[in-house]
């Protein structure tokens, strides 16, 4: 059973020693100094100009993967407050013994929530699937018989999560540079704590995808054994049940894509207004304050209501569930996303099918995620080839051009492996624009 006093290390990477409490700033706990470097990190500004639900769009209704992240983060911080005030109440010594407040939980699952889409690449959820494409059936496959079977799995299912995890934690200088974000907050980010391979057809929800890729697996290993994550699995590979204030991050994420989304649909005249504002009194049947609903002459004032009426809903409930199964939370026990044990479950469902139907699977966004895949094959087959061509002391002059123009090292001692994981790294750190640039640039379309 997993301990919350281990669960919330304060220790960083690089430190030596664990550090005390007592030697954090007072004015900004900890936990709080993540968020602040998490917000000021040029990785977190690039999410300002990356595809949420539509690639590329020029509304302001539209959120942005930026926006979208500031939104689940504070629902990741009441989350997170409503349940560390209730593991105090249960657990007085945290208090007492360790000095641990309410906000501190909170804190975790804001920062961790802030940075859960830290690693996606341009074009949203089909960018990731047009790296793995190229690696699986395009140019890249030549690379497979380079590669350990794990490697090869990394780059063929390219992972969001798992990019996300390498950007927090990347170094320069040994840790000069870094983010050095606390342990507890590394595990609350990770909502897969497993290697991509071996697969797991397993319904546990930490089996869903993966969330480290053999670069950052060494270090992975260390913050989980400081957290004392749950080992799963057999020695051979690396598995580990959740962090469970990954829970929460995963709560937060999925009330604001299931309801913003949804809004952003209405918004954008995907989704028939009237129709959409009844499948949101479903969900808040039983909190809604009719009369003042009824008040309200503007639909777009009937839409905010009822959207935040449903986030605050989700919110309680959500929380209450985690309390509930805290226990069976910390032995590892359970198995499902928050909100699949919610008793909303049939409404949000109904939502979430609406939302694909008329906004994820609409021209506008399928058109736009088709070019993205031409943008992205495009761009890595000529900097994996440049990649290679310099790992291989055989530089054409446009090879040089290319990694001078992109400022891209390719260190002569690199792998295989790594510097194809550092081409993928270097792309999904593109906005959708800058990545839009280059492919014109690329393709003499200036």
């Amino acid at each position: 059973m997993m301990q919350w006093e281990q669960l919330l290390s304060l220790r960083r990477q690089g430190d030596t020693n664990k550090r005390l409490r007592i030697e954090q700033d007072e004015t900004r706990l900890g936990f709080e100094v993540d968020y602040d470097r998490v917000i000021f990190s040029s990785a977190f500004r690039s999410l300002q100009d990356k595809t949420q639900v539509i690639p590329l769009s020029k509304t302001s209704f539209v959120h942005t993967r930026l926006t979208h992240s500031l939104e689940v983060s504070v629902v990741g911080r009441s989350l997170g407050r409503t349940v560390g005030k209730a593991i105090l109440e249960k657990y007085p010594h945290l208090q007492k013994t360790h000095g641990y407040q309410f906000n501190d939980f909170g804190a975790i699952v804001a920062v961790a929530s802030l940075a859960h889409d830290i690693g996606n690449p341009p074009f949203g959820h089909s960018g990731e699937k047009a790296i793995g494409n190229y690696f699986l059936n395009g140019k890249g496959k030549r690379f497979k018989s380079q590669l350990t079977a794990k490697e090869y799995q990394d780059l063929v299912d390219f992972e969001g999560n798992a990019n996300g995890f390498k950007i927090l934690t990347e170094t320069k200088n040994g840790v000069e540079g870094s983010l050095r974000l606390s342990y507890a907050t590394l595990g609350a980010f990770m909502k897969y704590p497993k290697e991509s391979l071996p697969k797991k057809p397993t319904n546990h929800i930490a089996d869903k995808k993966y969330g480290v890729f053999q670069s950052e697996k060494k270090f992975f290993i260390e913050v989980a054994e400081e957290l004392e994550l749950q080992k799963r699995g057999n020695e051979k590979e690396m598995s580990y049940g959740r962090h469970p204030l990954a829970y929460l991050v995963e709560a937060a994420d999925d009330i604001c894509y299931t309801i913003i989304d949804f809004e952003d649909g209405i918004n954008l005249g995907l989704i028939e207004e009237e129709f959409a504002l009844e499948y949101l009194i479903n969900l808040v049947r039983d909190t809604i304050y009719t009369e003042k609903y009824n008040n309200l002459t503007k639909s777009s004032d009937r839409l905010a209501y009822l959207r935040s009426l449903a986030i605050n809903t989700l919110v309680t409930e959500a929380a209450t569930i985690f309390i509930e199964n805290e226990e069976a939370i910390l032995k590892g026990d359970f198995s499902e996303s928050l909100l699949d044990k919610s008793k909303y479950k049939a409404q949000i469902e109904d939502i979430i099918k609406i939302s694909v139907e008329k906004i994820y699977r609409s021209s506008e966004v399928t058109d736009k995620e088709i070019a993205g895949y031409k943008i992205l094959n495009t761009l890595l087959d000529v900097f994996t080839t440049s990649a290679e061509n310099s790992h291989n002391n055989s530089l054409s002059h446009f090879d040089r051009l290319i990694l001078n123009d992109l400022d891209i090292t390719i260190d002569e001692n690199s792998s295989v492996y790594e510097y194809l994981i550092e081409s993928c790294n270097y792309i999904s750190r593109l906005t959708d624009g800058n990545a839009l640039l280059i492919f014109q640039k690329i393709t003499g379309k200036l």
